[in-house]
């Protein structure tokens, strides 16, 4: 199954993620299929940007997000 998730990028303790299209077998930060999108928390107001149509393709073709991809989803939506 293809899941829609967050792999961890940066140093230590100066995280960033990649919202990532991955099999749910593989660890977090190996190999992906897609990259979707960014997320920096540590920038004021955070830096978010999801690709929605790619995001909708995945999503048409049975791939499930994850709990925090899903709120980010939702916050990007919401700025336009």
């Amino acid at each position: 199954m293809v899941r829609i998730r967050l792999a961890r990028f940066g140093r230590k303790k100066r995280p960033f993620y990649r919202i990532v299209a991955t099999d749910s077998r593989k660890r977090r930060d190996s190999g992906w299929i897609e990259v979707l999108g960014y997320y920096s928390p540590l920038t004021d107001p955070i830096t978010l940007k999801i690709d929605q149509e790619r995001l909708n393709y995945w999503l048409g073709v049975g791939a499930k997000m994850s709990d925090r991809v899903a709120k980010l989803a939702k916050i990007a939506q919401e700025r336009g």
